[in-house]
């Protein structure tokens, strides 16, 4: 399940005796709101010193790192083994011009590979405590929340079940109830849905 306190507590209220799974990706979604909030935070900081700059040379040099900051999102958020050339010169060029961000970046990139990697909780439990002391000055706010759902995260090592099923019905029914407003009544739109589901 995704990090939701709610969808936790009636799971074990219905299913008491069932293993609670954190799912990897709203962890991973976690880290890189945290890594994007930073490099709009850089941004801003970038645009205060380009309009204090007064001389021309100084303008350019906070113009090129603007520049670079505004086009480095999908290249720090992405999948680092996704990269296409043009994202991989992107992603380097920011870690040229900023130290927390090709530190934090790195500290993404390692989490990702102990998720892909790690098949047992115990071997993951020690992973995750080595990246979290690691972590605790670039990922405050996701630190929190891994100490918080540490069990259900590493829980995921021996299932290694995720909700990517889950979330792929419910998008598909926002689809459908979406284009739903010619349907008169609603015996017709759940039709829709079981035609559209099952296919």
């Amino acid at each position: 399940m995704d990090l939701w306190l709610a969808y936790k507590n009636l799971g074990i209220d219905l299913m008491p005796n069932a293993q609670v799974v954190a799912d990897r990706f709203h962890v991973m979604a976690q880290i890189n709101k945290e890594l994007d909030q930073e490099r709009k935070r850089e941004k801003q900081q970038r645009k205060k010193s380009l309009e204090k700059a007064k001389s021309d040379q100084a303008k350019t040099k906070h113009q090129k790192v603007l520049e670079v900051l505004t086009k480095s999102k999908y290249a720090l958020l992405k999948n680092e083994n996704y990269l296409n050339k043009e994202q991989k010169k992107q992603l380097s060029e920011v870690k040229k011009i900023s130290v927390n961000l090709k530190k934090m970046h790195e500290l993404k990139e390692k989490i990702r590979k102990i998720f892909e990697k790690t098949s047992n909780w115990y071997t993951g439990l020690v992973k995750l405590g080595i990246w979290l002391s690691r972590a605790k000055k670039y990922f405050p706010e996701s630190q929190k929340t891994i100490n918080r759902w540490l069990d259900e995260i590493i829980a995921y090592f021996d299932h290694r079940t995720t909700s990517g099923v889950v979330e792929g019905i419910n998008n598909k029914l926002n689809l459908i109830k979406r284009s739903a407003y010619g349907f008169r009544n609603f015996e017709n739109f759940r039709f829709e849905m079981f035609i559209k589901l099952a296919f």
